[in-house]
């Protein structure tokens, strides 16, 4: 996500309450008193091996225990999804491969209160109610018996609250703008608002989109484009993504593609007479890239690209960054140093993954730091003077937001989860030299590929890999109140 304001003074911490409850909506069912209805199809044995790179070790939140569950690991989503402008409905069936981690008699999923209009198990119907954005689905699973959820749903999108005071905070999820456009960011969640998920970022699984859009409409997604059959756009995932991870934005866009460092593919979407003045600043990708990748290695997924909606935000949604035109606003500068910040999280946040968003700090810190060293390296800024900016900075948010390593649930991604890590890692970067700093980053992120990490695994492979023992550093950086010495 985009940095936040270096210094901004953070507003008092107030609780953010979800959306009024609404009336469940439930799923048609079998009546006890109806005529015997036919025996239902055998239905053939899935073979769930092609997903196998989706199965993931879910966690419970602490930070936002009521999204996600550690009781079901999503393999694989197959979202169709079809979006009438005229309507404002939004129709889609959700096919989910999911592996059970315990025995239950139900099982529930993160959703919007859309209409409900069919729920299968393994093809036989069943029933499915959706009440407090969750979908719960009375069907009995066991531990380790991979099964087959097909949802089918329709409605008109709705978001919901941002748990955070940031200058750029908006609401979550599938925005609908007045010309029948749609958008979305979603972190720390959000993909409950156009699909049924695991919203949680210890649940990483592939994917394959297809959305259907009027002719003259364009849908883009996250993921590596798969092709287009009229007006339906296919994407698809063969690593694994967190749900905060994907973005959906359907306009009348226009797309520019080009060629990144070794051969990658690049999209840039763009709003022609909205966006133009931007085009040309993302046509700067590939020296950021290739920056990146002489510090880190390879670039992790197939393709790289952005999409520009009408925010004031930014996410690094996986494959296809997602970028705010407001963030023009501030400037050529802000822009590319934001774009630069994206791109470094599909290194640091996107192949590696926190487990939870205690560690939110893993993705943050990073890109932080990553952002001042090439910001440092353009505008010829000294060493000194990155250090006494982190320092300065991570002293007053620590007194305002207390220390990165326990975030604040009603503070969101607030600025000390950016500059507090970023400072820890100009200490670490000082104690070991720029060399094997380097290597040490860039093998974090080649060896830890696609999967979920946290804290003591960090420590663990920092400590491993430069055969010190930098625990007490790294536990004080994340823990003390007030700045390290």
């Amino acid at each position: 996500m985009r940095r936040a304001v270096l210094l901004a003074v953070a507003l008092p911490a107030l609780l953010v309450t979800g959306c009024a409850a609404k009336p469940p909506t439930t799923s048609p069912s079998a009546n006890a008193d109806a005529p015997t209805s036919p025996p239902t199809p055998t239905v053939p044995a899935v073979d769930y091996s092609p997903w196998q790179a989706g199965r993931s070790l879910p966690v419970a939140d602490p930070i936002y225990p009521a999204r996600g569950t550690d009781a079901l690991d999503v393999l694989h989503y197959g979202l169709a999804l079809d979006w009438s402008p005229s309507t404002s409905v939004l129709a889609g069936t959700a096919t989910l491969r999911i592996r059970p981690t315990k025995d239950a008699a139900s099982f529930s999923l993160d959703f919007m209160p859309y209409q409900v209009d069919t729920v299968t198990v393994d093809g036989a119907t069943a029933t499915g109610t959706v009440t407090k954005e969750k979908l719960t689905v009375s069907t009995a699973v066991t531990a380790d018996k991979p099964i087959t959820l097909v949802v089918g749903y329709h409605g008109k999108p709705v978001t919901t609250p941002m748990p955070s005071k940031r200058a750029d905070t908006e609401p979550l999820g599938l925005t609908l703008t007045k010309d029948g456009s749609l958008w979305t960011m979603q972190e720390p969640f959000g993909a409950l608002t156009w699909y049924p998920s695991n919203d949680q970022p210890s649940d990483k699984a592939l994917y394959d989109i297809a959305v259907t859009v009027p002719a003259g409409w364009s849908a883009i997604a996250s993921g590596t484009p798969a092709g287009q059959d009229g007006n339906t756009f296919r994407y698809q995932s063969v690593d694994p993504v967190a749900t905060y991870l994907t973005t959906l934005a359907i306009g009348k866009y226009k797309q520019v593609t080009a060629t990144g460092p070794h051969g990658i593919p690049l999209s840039y979407w763009y709003r022609p007479g909205t966006d133009d003045k931007i085009l040309p600043w993302l046509k700067e990708s590939p020296k950021y890239l290739t920056w990146l990748e002489k510090r880190f290695g390879p670039y992790p997924f197939p393709t790289a690209g952005a999409v520009i909606v009408p925010s004031e935000s930014a996410m690094e949604t996986q494959q296809m960054v997602t970028i705010g035109s407001g963030i023009a606003k501030m400037g050529r500068e802000a822009f590319d140093a934001d774009l630069l910040h994206e791109y470094t999280h599909q290194w640091f946040g996107n192949t590696v993954t926190p487990t939870s968003w205690r560690d939110l700090w893993l993705n943050e810190g990073w890109a932080t730091y990553i952002q001042r060293l090439y910001e440092q390296e353009v505008y010829k800024f000294s060493d000194a003077d990155l250090e006494r900016s982190l320092r300065e900075g991570d002293a007053q948010l620590r007194k305002k937001l207390g220390p990165p390593g326990s975030p604040r649930a009603a503070n969101f991604a607030e600025s000390n989860v950016y500059i507090c890590p970023a400072a820890m890692l100009k200490e670490l970067n000082d104690a070991l030299g720029d060399e094997k700093f380097f290597a040490l980053a860039r093998d974090w992120v080649q060896d830890q590929k696609n999967t979920q990490q946290d804290r003591a695994s960090f420590i663990a492979f920092v400590n491993k890999q430069t055969g010190k023992d930098f625990t007490k550093l790294i536990d004080t950086w994340l823990d003390s109140k007030s700045t390290p010495k």
